[in-house]
């Protein structure tokens, strides 16, 4: 067994070696909370979820990090904006990233640390940096020469020489115009904190590099986040952490991103989709289901169209799941163990489409075996769709699910519910009577509703066609 992922510094897939034997560390770049979230952000989030959740399924102790950047110039020009403190928009926008990943079914991370509350180490860092000549203070400003380290630009594959390194609002004195900054000097009104080169706030960069190093240490497995963190963030914070004499991450792992109409799902290009207005019209489940099983580095590109196909393809995964429990008059337990095809697919660079395409090929042999009445078989399907589906954390019998549904659509099932079995009463009773004619148009009128009836030797079943 080995797994295998796709390393961006490499360009290439590379066999996993964890630095300590049985355990994964993975920093994974989480929110800037500027703003709610909208299902492209998320998509990072649930993508190292299923990451984490293989690593777990495979005998790792995995210790997962996803930070929250809470300062930002966004967030505090808001705030402005708006009259209210800057840390109320940030913490009203953590809030909201983390009811998204709930509701999509991620886990918590084992430790969820914010850049405000680590200025101690991001000083520390910058004062070896400085001393290492690595780094320079200007202005009360403290940027990072880039000229100083020589592996820079190296994970991004550009050319120094080539490079326009994007500059902030008060960012004076820099020796050379592609330095960046780690510190910004306090302007009138805005938040700062107190260093030995004056007042002033984090730059982006070095907020992650502190916080990988005093969560996971000098050397950690996996650094993770979206393809356009590659450059100028990763590479920054490669070369703060690099300078100050850490090895940093073994690993570099990014997600593509979703799109509309071609361009990357944001907020400044008003193509955004909220999934706090998403899972007020989808379940929860089926967003993760569309979300989270294309390959983790091909681009999505939204749609309702496509919505309602990974809705319509995960009903019929929970139309057998539904059937087998009933056939067998219990909850089926999932397997010990995954199929050793689907496995062979997660082990493969995270290969989920490959990894889904099992489980509908088992829906399939299950729903044969219910044809045949071959119950033994058709319960072997299911506990073995329950453990695929537990490792991509999509299995409705899971309570997680059961506990995310409550109170969400459930009264308005149950009502339609009992008038299907109304209506279908009627047809039953049609049937008895030998009225084929009116049974028939009471099933047609039913699937002209959008519902599908399945005659069942236990009686007629409905579900959503």
């Amino acid at each position: 067994m080995t797994i295998r992922l796709y390393d961006t510094s490499a360009r290439q897939i590379r066999d996993f070696s964890p630095l300590t034997p049985g355990c994964v560390s993975i920093y994974l770049c989480g929110a800037t909370v500027q703003a709610a979230p909208h299902i492209g952000h998320i998509r990072s989030g649930l993508n190292f979820d299923i990451l984490r959740r293989w690593f777990t399924y495979r005998g790792y102790d995995v210790t997962f990090v996803r930070n929250v950047t809470d300062i930002d110039d966004k967030i505090i020009t808001k705030a402005a904006d708006q009259g209210r403190p800057w840390w109320s928009i940030g913490y009203e926008n953590e809030r909201a990233f983390n009811n998204g990943y709930d509701a999509l079914g991620c886990l918590p991370p084992t430790v969820e640390p914010r850049a405000t509350g680590h200025v101690t180490e991001m000083v520390e860092m910058m004062r070896g940096l400085i001393e290492r000549s690595y780094a320079y203070e200007a202005d009360g400003n403290v940027y990072f020469d880039v000229r100083s380290f020589p592996g820079y630009l190296q994970l991004s594959n550009q050319e120094l020489d080539n490079l326009l390194q994007p500059s902030g609002e008060g960012e004076t004195g820099k020796r050379d115009p592609r330095d960046f900054a780690m510190w910004k000097a306090a302007k009138p009104g805005e938040p700062s904190w107190e260093t030995p080169w004056g007042r002033g706030r984090p730059g982006w960069h070095l907020e992650c590099s502190a916080m990988a190093h005093k969560y996971l240490g000098s050397a950690f497995d996996i650094h993770g986040g979206g393809l356009d963190l590659i450059f100028p963030h990763h590479e920054n914070e490669i070369a703060q952490a690099k300078a100050f004499g850490d090895d940093f991450a073994s690993y570099w792992v990014h997600n593509a991103w979703v799109t509309m109409s071609g361009e990357k799902m944001s907020k400044s290009l008003g193509n955004s989709v909220l999934v706090s207005e998403m899972v007020k019209h989808w379940r929860p489940i089926v967003l993760r289901y569309y979300l989270g099983t294309p390959h983790y580095r091909s681009m999505i590109e939204y749609s309702e169209d496509a919505l309602r196909e990974a809705e319509a393809a995960f009903a019929r995964i929970e139309g057998f799941m539904q059937r087998v429990c009933e056939m067998a008059g219990k909850t089926v337990e999932p397997a010990a163990e995954v199929p050793p095809a689907f496995a062979e697919a997660m082990d493969d660079d995270l290969g989920v489409p490959q990894a889904l395409a099992i489980v509908h090929t088992t829906v399939r042999q299950g729903n044969s075996a219910l044809t045949a009445d071959d119950k033994e078989s058709a319960v072997a399907r299911l506990a073995e769709v329950r453990a695929m589906l537990g490792v991509l954390g999509l299995d409705p019998l899971d309570e997680q699910w059961a506990d995310a549904s409550a109170g969400r659509g459930d009264d308005l099932h149950g009502v339609v519910d009992s008038l299907v079995r109304l209506v279908l009463e009627q047809r039953q009773a049609a049937r008895g009577r030998k009225d084929w004619a009116a049974a028939d148009a009471i099933r047609d009128r039913l699937q002209h509703a959008g519902l599908a009836i399945e005659d069942t030797p236990s009686g007629p079943r409905w579900s959503l066609s």
